[in-house]
């Protein structure tokens, strides 16, 4: 076996255990072991589409459906995951199959005696508690197998803090749990195991974890690498800008960084050390355009639709919060690369055609904004259809998609000799980026029909995910005999085989990609039950306050490392699960007491960027021994130089903390958009130039000094203009009435409020409150928030508060008082900061260039 084939072996064992499982045994087991996952797909399919409302069979509400789910995941990972590194991988013990089949028994618990359980809720058998123990013990186990040891010992120690809550310091006891009472909401319940976060993994994670898996199998992902190539590798350091947007693509395809790293890497890496970057480097570009594959919408791995759920908004508002942070990060990448390339004086693949105007511009272009045209296209170039034809026009759509797909298929047959079926096969020239285009143009429809399915018809994540993956089964089934009948290369029966052998070995793969999430959402969902069971969310809150000391900056470096640190052992999914649980409201409420309001959405999103940096973190991060695996590279130094690319990502949660409208949040017209989404792109651009220490020549120091607040200024131009123009005027509360009459309408009612809390402890926070917009007079608006006031003297105090009204959401008390009330400043836009700013980083980049022409180097 040569070096190269070993090195490839080994990435792929990495792989395996990392995300489907290190097992692969012949005979019955392994026929087994082929089955089960394929059965987990195809009951994920049925519980997703409408078939069982229409036949009025097999109809599961969410908790059976999860229970059968976790079933599924806990054989799996008891059958497809050694015990331990160096057991065997060709065969599964008798022990084995016995924890397997108890551990599924024991998640199917819930759904074979359903009716007896919700009979006797809160009161439940001996059996209950000896099938919780047991499942509990199993699950963990089977968390340390398909994951390793970091979240085991996360939710371990959270289970003992349930039990031993009154022998912890004072700043975290509780009363405590007896045995009976924590088994049973966390196994019994769907406020522990059974919660939330498996509920996702069973209602939407597994359709788009399958969709990916059948993509992967048609062959996108080798088509995304291979168009990347034919539209960035001829320049400065092309293959690396190339593995940029190819992984980009290939976040479409894959939810693991690892996966990521492997599918293109093994493609990319080579090519980049063969133009000029280092192992470390090749390796470092690899890793950091994988993980920020998680966060490219429409898919971001499973934490996009837990997003749904713990904020409590739709899954399109989660895609358009997410998008200008992802876009702007992946441009800096791509500059990140450029710069590499221009200090080592690099040059791209050579190509054999003289490209045209149009292709030039398509280089650029197509690749930066593609996704984002189509989802625009789809939305606004055949949106339309639905108030046009209006129920008709989702078959009418339809049609036209069979249609498409039939008229591209014919025309990718003249030109599959461009079509690269290998990721490995090696490139030594561009591919002439037309040919390579048109061989797979339709497999950009799945991704039509998914965007059309969550933005026009507004069906769920899960459902939409359903129907993309549903017409993927039309694609594997198809493409091969219309490809055959088109080139007339093989016959229709052989290719008629290879599409249904693609279709169940895609389904297997969903299946067993899956075990390591499945596993994750509910040994997850121990943490999150631990925090409903024993309160100590709300100690989380006087315990971070205590180590920020009441700073905002602070608190938030606290999350961000905490995050980091987490992350380093846990996966992305359950990362996210942990600190948002324990963070997400501790943030929102600690700001609101600094007189910051900060959407959930914006701190949600900060947990997951920096649960993601992790896989790239030194000394733990997969993805960066996997990359280095490829490159040769020492993992150590591959991971930290990836870290120092990722340092641009992790910036960026500081910023849309600070400034919402990075999360494309408070724009009032197309204009602020151009202008929100340029000065983010700018401010990146240059922060990318100062952290790599060069522009149109080496920087000094005191130009980086420049370029990092000029990339502030950017950032946050209303730090700067809070200053000369405040934002707000400030009024004692007893003027509320007045401030509600000048207020416009869609502008919340903001107060500071202060009052005792539950535990007794006086509180000061900043509140927004919305009214109704019909409402026209001052009392009616205010009576419109559920606020119920009386003046006290000089006091405005909280008479009473009305059930589920905005104030109520807002946590505020009846006694308490009204402090102070605001009204938004009439100033000029903070936007003008950007003159002086620009002005500057003109005379910079001047002064650049200057020392660039004159061969200045220091």
């Amino acid at each position: 076996m040569t070096k190269t084939t070993q090195t490839s072996t080994d990435v792929q064992d990495m792989v395996a255990q990392a995300d489907t499982g290190a097992r692969n045994p012949g005979g019955i087991a392994g026929r087994i072991l082929w089955f089960v996952p394929l059965c987990w797909s195809l009951f994920q399919l049925w519980y997703a589409s409408p078939l069982p409302f229409i036949f009025n069979f097999a109809i599961l509400n969410d908790t059976e459906a999860r229970s059968v789910h976790l079933a599924f995941a806990i054989f799996l990972a008891f059958t497809a995951y050694p015990a331990r590194k160096h057991s065997s991988r060709d065969r599964i013990p008798a022990i084995d199959w016995l924890l397997a089949l108890v551990g599924s028994l024991s998640a199917g618990y819930i759904y074979l005696f359903y009716s007896q359980l919700a009979e006797r809720s809160g009161a439940p058998t001996q059996i209950d508690i000896i099938v919780a123990v047991c499942g509990m013990i199993l699950l963990l186990e089977a968390t340390r197998r398909a994951l390793g040891p970091p979240l085991m010992v996360v939710a371990a120690v959270f289970l003992l803090y349930t039990f031993g809550g009154p022998h912890m310091p004072d700043v975290i006891a509780h009363k405590g749990a007896s045995l009976n009472k924590t088994m049973s909401h966390m196994w019994l319940t769907t406020e522990g195991v059974f919660g939330v976060a498996l509920g996702v993994s069973t209602s939407f994670v597994f359709l788009f974890v399958l969709f990916g898996a059948m993509l992967e199998r048609a062959g996108a992902g080798a088509y995304f690498i291979k168009v990347a190539f034919s539209l960035l590798g001829h320049m400065r350091g092309g293959p690396a800008k190339a593995a940029v947007v190819a992984s980009g693509l290939s976040g479409l395809v894959s939810g693991s960084s690892i996966a990521n790293v492997v599918t293109t890497g093994t493609f990319t890496i080579p090519l980049m050390k063969r133009v000029g970057f280092s192992g470390e480097k090749a390796g470092a570009v690899e890793v950091a355009a994988s993980t920020n594959g998680q966060l490219t919408p429409p898919i971001m791995g499973a934490a996009a639709f837990l997003m749904v759920e713990y904020v409590g908004i739709s899954y399109v508002e989660v895609i358009r919060a997410a998008i200008l942070p992802a876009l702007i990060s992946y441009i800096a990448l791509l500059y990140i690369v450029h710069l590499e390339a221009c200090k080592a004086g690099m040059t791209g693949l050579p190509r054999r055609y003289k490209p045209t105007i149009a292709q030039s511009l398509l280089s650029f272009v197509g690749t930066l904004l593609g996704l984002i045209v189509i989802s625009g296209a789809v939305y606004y170039g055949i949106g339309w259809t639905k108030d046009a034809f209006g129920a008709a026009a989702t078959p009418i759509i339809g049609v036209l998609i069979l249609v498409a797909y039939v008229a591209l298929i014919k025309v990718s047959a003249n030109y599959q000799d461009h079509a690269m079926e290998n990721p490995d096969e090696e490139l030594l020239e561009v591919p002439e980026p037309g040919p390579t285009i048109k061989s797979g143009l339709y497999f950009l429809l799945p991704i039509v029909v998914l965007v059309w399915c969550l933005t026009v018809e507004r069906f769920s994540p899960g459902l939409s995910a359903f129907w993309a993956t549903v017409f993927m089964i039309f694609i594997l089934l198809t493409q091969r005999p219309l490809l055959a009948m088109f080139n007339k290369e093989k016959t229709l029966r052989d290719a008629a085989r290879e599409g249904v052998d693609d279709l169940l070995e895609s389904l297997v793969s969903g299946g067993r990609n899956m075990i390591g999430i499945g596993v994750a959402t509910a040994a997850a969902g121990i943490v999150v039950g631990v925090v409903t069971l024993t309160g100590i969310g709300l100690v989380m809150t006087d315990f971070v306050e205590f180590i920020s000391g009441g700073n905002i900056m602070l608190m938030l470096l606290f999350t961000a490392l905490i995050s980091l640190i987490l992350g380093m052992g846990l996966p992305t999914t359950a990362n996210y699960i942990v600190v948002s649980t324990l963070m997400a409201p501790v943030i929102v409420t600690l700001g609101a007491q600094s007189g910051l309001i900060i959407p959930l959405i914006a701190v949600h999103l900060f947990v997951f960027y920096f649960g993601i940096l992790a896989d790239d973190t030194p000394p733990v991060g997969l993805a960066a021994f996997a990359a280095a695996a490829i490159a040769k590279s020492d993992p150590i130094r591959t991971g930290i130089q990836g870290f120092t690319y990722d340092i641009r990502t992790a910036i960026l949660p500081f910023m849309f903390i600070f400034n919402t409208q990075l999360l494309l949040m408070d724009i009032d017209s197309w204009w602020h958009l151009t202008l929100t989404i340029v000065s983010a792109v700018l401010a990146m651009l240059t922060f990318s130039a100062a952290t790599q220490g060069w522009w149109f020549t080496k920087t000094k120091w005191w130009e980086v000094a420049l370029l990092l607040l000029i990339t502030f200024s950017l950032f946050r131009p209303g730090y700067w203009w809070d200053m000369v123009y405040p934002a707000k005027h400030e009024m004692p509360g007893v003027l509320i009435a007045d401030v509600a009459d000048k207020l416009d309408v869609g502008q919340p009612l903001e107060l500071q409020v202060s009052g005792e809390n539950l535990e007794g402890k006086t509180i000061s926070k900043l509140v927004l409150l919305p009214f109704d917009e019909e409402a026209i007079t001052p009392d009616d608006r205010i009576a419109s928030t559920g606020l119920m006031l009386r003046q006290d003297g000089e006091k405005m105090m909280v008479d009473m508060i009305e059930f589920g009204s905005a104030a109520e959401l807002a946590g505020i008390d009846f006694d308490w008082e009204i402090t102070k009330v605001s009204l938004p400043a009439v100033r000029p836009m903070k936007e003008w900061v950007f003159v002086p700013t620009l002005l500057l980083l003109g005379a910079l980049g001047w002064n650049q260039r200057r020392r660039a022409k004159a061969g200045i180097i220091q």
